[in-house]
Parts: structure tokens; C-alpha cells; sequence
């Protein structure tokens, strides 16, 4: 009897325990994120990965982790009590404490009026001082996505200041950890490496401020248990939609247990919180695949377009930009005579590169007129909206470039305001590519940098398309505006003035097209793409180089943002001597545009372009809103480069094959179309030919045949390539007429 009362009361006591403990659970269609909360009120990850439904394992859960190891895995780690690993919060209060241990107090679910969008609320509180962390988390049901960030509240007497304030802190469990991550420079962005993580921390991070993606990337592929391949296993995808400092950390502890923080970087940017006041950290964007790194990208793809990218559903137009065909040396005519040449080969906009500005000190070069925004007289002397008006009489839209976030020392702008430059305090101005930063953080910048675009948009109301560009990075940092005791706040408050501006702009421009370019691939990010409709993936316009560039860019980013060019002979970066059809083609993976002077072209040449010119415009939805499945990498081995883009119901697709090294007579590729429906039937046709290379003209299949068997197109020569078009057969005919779907307006 005794026993049996013994018994009773210890398994009430275990039914109070698991009473008080709660699960959190974060759902899409196919996804989880599950969190715990302790009788303690800690709160715990515990899973983030394929969707599970039940809860009551997760509260009977057993950790047989001791005490004096350190605490079990938070959902937001801390420094202070038994964490021993990289915290994502670090804080000195104002009393000195240098510890913030964190308890949970209560969350919020709700549903939007968009019903494919929940956001939780996880209400948390430090033990032993009024500071209050909300850690906010949204799931897109559909893409399987799970956005983080995190609000950080002062109630204490007086300010306090934060060292770490991570968007997101991620434990994962796994036998093992292959990171792929992206690494270049100017004129090679993106490249692709895996590394398997061994104990210790790994961490990706940029302290450039400006031109902050142009060595590194805010975004991951971290592939469990094996390395990454593109059909097969678990992957965790993630990128931070922040354009400042940023850091990714990767920290294998002694559990095995891989602890991934990442946001805003530290690096001298402690950040002084005055009581009753918030700080806010950008978005984590998260997703879970397994089915490898091409479900990955398709869920962030997904997510981005339907999300946030800015005014997603506007066509990306062809065009022509002047940069690389005339450089700074041109006047109206060179420009119009190559606006006939875009219109006679059937391209839609025409975008003036730098140059066209600076009077007092003109824009003939680099080195001044940079900040002097006006028309330069003796280049253009009907101005800008002579021009404008005559691209538009030609059928063109008008583009125009802009630079406004940097001035030359030589300009008007920079004797005016010397106070406005970014300068180490008491020291002078350091130059970069014969440059000065403007200091954002001072609202009287935004204002003029707001100013530069709204007076540029003036010149005439035909300009439609602005290329943003921004060329340096910062260093020496330093603020007048900003206190001394402020200073560390630069980093950050740069970002948000730029933020200020863009929304400012949005609010009255909302339909122009805002390309971000920042000496090419420098704003490779989903900070910026909330404002911009596309992204300048690199300087570099050689075709070979954009193989690796545009495939690792489009692991995380949609190939409607990629701008991606044709480009002159031999190339003006790497002198390699390429095909017009190898340029072509890879050109009409990402948005199709020309740079290069076209009076140069053959008539051969010109009417190929007028040709793949017009096939792009037939498969271009398809390549801006299909799904992506990468056949080949460039990474491989087999000197083949190959990938898909398929429409949502699997109806048409257009395949892309490149031959990037030299095959000998033996070998050929074997293109898988994974992605097409087994149960459909095919019509295949090659585009960018007079003849096809294939079997035939028009040969049909079936799904079952493409996608088990594949295609093996004759590219055995070191730059042969190859465009196929895939409709759907129904009752003999393809089941919809390949047309635009978008006009010239882009409606």
C-alpha cells in the first residue's frame, strides 16, 4: 500500500512537471521548427526539419547532458548562466550585470490575412533585469520557409549596451556537417566551396559595409550526414536579408551539436540602447529540403519571389547597356545610334551608363564630377529627355546609371560638404577608386541621396529603369553627425539611412526599375532585393566566369533578379575569345540583356542576336517564375554545365547545356530532366539554330523516357552549348502556344 501511495505521488509529481512544460511548434506543409519550454521556463530547440505532428515525445524528451556542461540547446542562446558556446545575445546591462539568462513568459499565434503566412511571438525575459526579447518567427506554409528576427527591449533605468544581437541561433543535430558556402572578389563573386566542419567555429562574415557581398555571401547550404548534392538529402538553406556587416557562425561544440548563429556582425558596432526603447535585427531566412540543394533553392526561390522581392511581377526587360560599348567617351549620336541597333534587334530598353554628369568638373573618367548631378552640357546638350524621347520613339525604354551613395574629391558636392564624408574623427578622408563615401547616417545625406534620384527621375518622364550603383566600401570609419560616444553605431545606422532613402523612393517611384549594382555583385542580398527588382551579379561579363558566378548566385537567388549579359570579343575582363551563341545562351539563363557596341557586330552576328533575342522572349517566363533544377554543376568533373527551368505545372520547360571543357570525340553528355512530369508527353525543340544539333527538328518523348533516360545533345567542343524548348503534347499538339506572356509594358 505504501508503495502504491509512493508510486502515485511520484507520477503526479512527473504529470505536473510535463503539465508545465509547453511545446512550440512552427509548421509549413512540409517543415517544423519545434521548440520546448522547461518547468524551468527555459526555452529549448528541439527540432527543425521534416514535419512532425506529435508533441508528447518532445515533453518526455530526455537530456543526459550535466549540469556543469553547459546548458541544454536554447532557441536563443545567451551570455551568462551555464552557456558555455557563441551567444546570440551579449549584453552589459545597466547596473554593470554582464550575464542575461532569459526565461520564457508567454507566445502569440496568429494567422495573416494572407492565410499562407503565420507569425508566432515567443515573449521572453531576462531573470534579474527588465529586459524584454521577442523572438518573431513567420512560416510561408507553401515554400516551406521560416523567417526569424528578433525584438530586444530596454526597461531598465538607464541605457544599455549590446554587443551580440543575432536574428537567429539554430542548433542542429547531425552525424555530420558539410558547409557550402560562397567566397570571390571583384569580377569573380559567388564561387561555391564545401567545407566538413570539424570542432571549434566556422564563421562567414563582410566588415565592408558597402559592396558587403562582394567576397562573401550572407547565405549557406549546409548539407547533414554527406556532402551536397543537388536531388539527394537533408539540407538546411539560409539567408540574412541585412545589406550592412553581417556574420555566420557555425559552431561545433562537444555533443556534436552544430550551433548556427547568425545577423548583424559585432564587429565594433556595440550599440547603446536608451530605456524604453527597441532594437530591431533583420531577417533570418531558413528552409529545410530533403531532397537535396535543388529543393533548397526552390524553396527560397519561391519564398523570394512571392515575398520579397520588390514588384516581382513585372517583366525584366532585354536590354542594352552603354557601358562596355562605349565607356565615357560618347556623345548624343554614339548613344542613338545605339539605341537603333537595340531596337533593330528587337531589344526593349536602352540603359546610359556613367558619364553623362559633372560640368564644372565633368565625368569624362573617374576621377571627378562624381556627385554633380547634372546634365553634362558638352556631351549631350539636348540633355537627357532628347534621349529618352528617342528611345521611346524607337519602340525602347530609357535607363539611366546613378552612383548618389559616393562623390569624388573633384566635385562640387564634396567642397561644399566635406562634413558629409565618412573620415576616421580628426583624420582625413581616405580614397577608394578616387572616391569618398557619403555618411549616411546624417539625414541631411539621405536627403540629398533622395534628392540625386528624385532629380534624375525629372529629367524626363521617360526614364523608367535606374541602375544603382555604389563602388567602394567603407573604411577608416567615422561620423560627424553621429556623438563620439556614438560612433559604433555607424555601422548599422549607415544601413538603416539607406533603407530611409529607398523607401522614400519606393513610396514615390513605385513602379521604376531599380537595378542594384554595386561594382557588380556587392548587394547580392534580400536586404537589398526588398527594394530593388534586380541584382547585378558581377562586373566580370565573361560568359565562362558567369558559369560559376550565375550558378552559385542562383543557388540562392532567383534567376528573375540576375542580370546577365552578351558582351564583346575578346572580353574586356578576361580577353576570352567565346561563341556568340555560347554567350547567347548562357545570357538567357538570368535576364537577357546586351553590352557592347553594336556598329561593331557583323550583319551575321546581328541577325543572330535579332533571333535569340526573339527565342528568349518565347521561354522568358518560364527562366523569371519556373522552378529550377540544376542537371550539371560546373563543379563536377565532367566539363558540362546544364539546367532546367520548368513551369509550375509542368507543362513546358527550355533546358540550357554547355560544354565548358574540351570532351575528345568519345564523350558526350547525359542531360536528366528531372523536374518534368512522368506522365506527360514531350516536344523538344532547339533553339538559337538555323538546323538543329540534335535528332532532329521537333522530336517528341515521353516524361518518363526524358526524365530516367535524358537527352545526350552532341556538345563535345570546348564552348558548343545548347537551348531546348519542352512543351507538353496534348492529342498531338503542344498544349500552349509559346508566346510572351508579358507586352512591352511589362504588364
Amino acid at each position: 500500500m505504501k508503495r502504491t501511495f509512493m508510486i502515485t505521488i511520484l507520477l503526479c509529481a512527473v504529470l505536473q512537471v510535463f503539465a508545465q512544460q509547453k511545446v512550440i511548434r512552427l509548421d509549413t506543409k512540409d517543415l517544423s521548427l519545434i521548440m520546448t519550454v522547461t518547468e524551468n521556463n527555459e526555452l529549448l530547440f528541439q527540432h527543425f526539419g521534416n514535419k512532425i505532428t506529435e508533441d508528447a515525445p518532445f515533453i518526455k524528451k530526455k537530456s543526459y547532458r550535466r549540469a556543469d556542461y553547459g546548458t541544454d540547446p536554447q532557441m536563443y542562446s545567451t551570455a551568462g548562466g551555464r552557456n558555455f558556446r557563441e551567444p546570440a545575445l551579449r549584453i552589459t546591462h545597466a547596473n554593470g550585470d554582464l550575464n542575461t539568462e532569459l526565461i520564457y513568459i508567454a507566445h502569440q499565434q496568429l494567422t495573416f490575412k494572407d492565410k499562407n503566412v503565420n507569425q508566432t511571438v515567443v515573449k521572453l525575459k531576462d531573470k534579474s533585469n527588465r529586459l524584454y526579447v521577442n523572438l518573431i518567427f513567420k512560416t510561408f506554409q507553401k515554400e516551406n520557409v521560416i523567417t526569424q528576427n528578433v525584438e530586444i527591449k530596454n526597461e531598465e533605468d538607464k541605457e544599455i549596451v549590446l554587443h551580440n544581437y543575432y536574428s537567429t541561433y539554430l542548433p542542429i543535430k547531425a552525424n555530420g556537417y558539410y558547409l557550402n558556402s560562397f567566397n570571390g572578389s571583384w569580377a569573380r563573386e559567388m564561387f561555391l566551396e564545401e567545407t566538413k566542419l570539424t570542432h571549434g567555429i566556422k564563421s562567414i562574415e563582410s566588415k565592408k559595409n558597402v559592396r558587403t557581398t562582394h567576397t562573401e555571401n550572407p547565405s549557406f547550404l549546409l548539407s547533414l550526414n554527406a556532402p551536397l548534392n543537388e536531388n539527394y538529402g537533408e539540407v538546411i538553406a539560409g539567408a540574412l536579408a541585412w545589406s550592412g556587416n553581417y556574420k555566420l557562425n557555425f559552431e561545433l561544440d562537444e555533443f556534436n551539436v552544430l550551433n548556427i548563429s547568425a545577423g548583424i556582425n559585432p564587429y565594433a558596432s556595440q550599440y547603446h540602447l536608451k530605456p524604453h526603447n527597441i532594437f530591431f535585427t533583420p531577417d533570418m531566412v531558413l528552409t529545410y529540403s530533403n531532397t537535396g540543394a535543388g529543393g533548397a533553392s526552390r524553396n527560397l526561390h519561391d519564398w523570394a519571389r512571392n515575398y520579397q522581392i520588390y514588384d516581382p511581377m513585372t517583366i525584366r526587360p532585354t536590354l542594352l547597356n552603354s557601358w562596355e560599348g562605349a565607356y565615357f567617351k560618347f556623345d548624343e549620336k554614339t548613344l542613338t545610334d545605339m539605341m537603333d541597333s537595340a531596337a533593330d534587334m528587337g531589344l526593349e530598353m536602352f540603359v546610359l551608363d556613367d558619364g553623362w554628369f559633372g560640368n564644372n568638373y565633368p565625368r569624362n573618367g573617374t576621377s571627378a564630377g562624381l556627385g554633380d548631378w547634372q546634365v553634362n552640357k558638352a556631351k549631350l546638350p539636348r540633355g537627357i529627355n532628347y534621349l529618352a524621347n528617342y528611345a521611346v520613339k524607337k519602340g525602347l525604354k530609357f535607363g539611366i546609371w546613378l552612383e548618389p551613395e559616393m562623390v569624388n574629391p573633384q566635385s562640387d558636392i564634396a567642397k561644399k560638404h566635406p562634413d558629409w564624408i565618412v573620415k576616421n574623427r580628426g583624420g582625413e578622408a581616405t580614397t577608394m577608386r578616387q572616391q569618398w563615401l557619403l555618411d549616411l547616417s546624417n539625414p541631411q545625406v539621405q536627403d540629398f541621396v533622395f534628392s540625386v534620384f528624385d532629380e534624375t527621375m525629372k529629367l524626363s518622364p521617360d526614364i523608367s529603369y535606374i541602375k544603382w550603383d555604389a563602388n567602394r566600401h567603407v573604411e577608416a570609419p567615422g561620423s560627424t553627425f553621429l556623438s563620439a560616444d556614438k560612433q559604433s553605431h555607424f555601422w548599422i545606422e549607415y544601413v538603416r539611412g539607406l533603407y530611409k532613402v529607398y523607401e522614400r523612393i519606393r513610396q514615390k517611384y513605385p513602379k521604376v526599375i531599380v537595378q542594384a549594382c554595386s561594382s557588380g555583385g556587392g548587394r547580392v542580398e534580400y536586404g537589398a532585393l526588398k527594394y530593388h527588382q534586380e541584382i547585378w551579379t558581377s562586373d566580370n561579363t565573361d560568359v565562362l566566369s558567369r558559369v560559376f558566378i550565375q550558378y552559385g548566385t542562383n543557388l540562392i537567388y532567383p534567376a528573375l533578379v540576375s542580370g546577365s549579359h552578351v558582351s564583346a570579343v575578346p572580353n574586356h575582363q578576361t580577353n576570352l575569345v567565346t561563341p556568340l551563341k555560347f554567350r547567347f545562351d548562357m545570357a538567357m539563363t538570368g535576364r537577357l540583356g546586351m553590352e557592347l557596341q553594336p556598329k561593331d557586330m557583323s550583319t551575321h552576328d546581328q541577325e543572330f542576336a535579332k533571333m535569340a533575342i526573339a527565342n528568349y522572349k518565347q521561354i522568358r517566363d518560364i527562366v523569371m517564375y519556373g522552378d529550377l533544377y540544376r542537371i550539371n554543376s560546373p563543379y563536377d568533373g565532367t566539363g558540362f554545365y546544364s539546367l532546367m527551368y520548368a513551369d509550375k505545372k509542368k507543362k513546358r520547360a527550355v533546358v540550357f547545356g554547355f560544354c565548358i571543357n574540351y570532351q575528345g570525340r568519345t564523350l558526350t553528355p547525359k542531360f536528366r530532366l528531372n523536374g518534368l512530369d512522368p506522365n506527360k508527353n514531350y516536344r523538344l525543340k532547339e533553339l538559337n539554330v538555323t538546323k538543329s544539333n540534335f535528332w532532329g527538328d521537333e522530336e517528341t518523348f515521353s516524361g518518363k523516357y526524358l526524365i530516367n533516360e535524358g537527352i545526350n545533345p552532341q556538345l563535345q567542343k570546348v564552348f558548343d552549348s545548347g537551348v531546348y524548348s519542352i512543351e507538353e503534347i496534348e492529342d498531338g499538339k503542344p498544349s500552349k502556344n509559346n508566346e510572351d506572356p508579358c507586352d512591352a509594358e511589362g504588364k
